[in-house]
């Protein structure tokens, strides 16, 4: 799944008190974080009259989590699922019946491809999976590192048809027409998965809170604190190595979803060059117009998928699409390190004079 660095900074949350200083009477703070869903972090911290209220909206969290890591999952089987990986190993020979939550995740994905420019493609795994493997052996042997050759990129690039994505929403089944293609979702599952628990935590009356899944951060509300109206939520300098050492800006947001993409995380390098893998689909190679972008929108799906097509594209059509989408905000960090950022980025931008308040 793409690794990104974002991380919540809200002062008064960095104690690990129950009771933040000034908070309402009537509620009190909660923290709670676990491992394994999506193979990262996630972290919740969130407002509620009761610790047992927060421990079951957090077992709530942790249990669907897992149930759509396990579906959106390409590596591995798991009995009584059909997964990604499952639709992946009977591509060209049948449809597989999927549940409502993956075939909801392949719908969204073909529209927005169509939507946008094409270049967030789900069909793009074969392709994927060869940038992975190389980087894996780049990582384990770095003396010996090599880009994959383009001759290899091209053949795999001949099975990455979306339109052979066969959805079948009557039969709720996924054919994939091609036995050499793959889908790889890792460029909007995680989002999608949070927005799904994101919608059902609220309904379920979880009004006060924020997470990070990985770095996809998702607010709800506001912090119920009597002191700040909005969440305040730093973004990762890319020439940092250390979370929280020099962020390169904070937003402050309510009911808003951030997520980050960047070179700065998976990435491995060819001699003195940094090799990362984020890939345009027109090059087959590493895009190379950023070091890192950073989308705000409220939903959690459309910010994952729209942190991808904004750092793919050249910056005239990046920004012309953030410009076009309503609610969609980013800024953008070139490879000299000048930064530009959309006009409503700027409203809620610590360094453009917004607070919390």
């Amino acid at each position: 799944m793409k690794k990104i660095i974002l991380y919540i900074l809200v002062i008064t949350m960095l104690a690990l008190s129950v009771v933040g200083c000034g908070t309402d009477p009537n509620y009190y703070r909660y923290s709670f974080a676990f491992f394994d869903a999506f193979d990262t972090v996630t972290q919740l911290i969130g407002y509620t009259k009761t610790k047992d209220e927060f421990d079951d909206y957090s077992k709530y969290l942790q249990d669907r989590m897992m149930e759509l890591h396990r579906l959106y999952d390409k590596y591995n089987n798991y009995e009584g699922i059909n997964n990604i990986k499952t639709i992946n190993d009977n591509a060209g020979i049948n449809p597989v019946e999927v549940d409502k939550e993956l075939l909801d995740l392949i719908v969204f994905s073909k529209e927005m491809n169509k939507e946008t420019s094409g270049k967030t493609n789900i069909a793009f795994g074969a392709v994927l999976e060869i940038w992975s493997r190389y980087r894996d052996d780049g990582v384990a042997d770095p003396d010996n590192a090599q880009l994959p050759p383009m001759e290899l990129l091209l053949s795999a690039n001949e099975h990455t048809n979306l339109d052979d994505v066969i959805v079948n929403e009557e039969d709720m089944t996924i054919y994939l027409n091609d036995s050499n293609m793959a889908l790889d979702v890792g460029a909007v599952a995680k989002g999608f998965a949070v927005e799904i628990v994101t919608k059902e935590l609220i309904q379920k009356g979880f009004t006060s809170w924020i997470m990070s899944a990985g770095g996809n951060i998702r607010s709800t509300g506001k912090p119920l604190d009597n002191e700040r109206q909005k969440w305040g939520v730093g973004i990762q300098n890319p020439d940092k190595e250390i979370f929280g050492e020099g962020d390169l800006d904070v937003v402050f947001v309510n009911d808003a979803s951030i997520v980050s993409s960047g070179d700065y995380q998976r990435y491995y390098f060819v001699g003195d060059v940094r090799v990362h893998h984020i890939i345009d689909p027109q090059t087959l190679m590493p895009a190379s117009y950023y070091r890192a972008v950073n989308v705000v929108i409220e939903d959690s799906a459309l910010a994952d998928f729209y942190s991808t097509e904004v750092y793919i594209l050249p910056y005239e059509q990046s920004r012309a699409l953030v410009d076009s989408v309503d609610g969609l905000e980013a800024i953008w960090v070139f490879p000299d390190g000048s930064i530009e950022m959309s006009e409503g980025f700027k409203n809620i931008a610590k360094s453009q004079g917004a607070t919390g308040n």
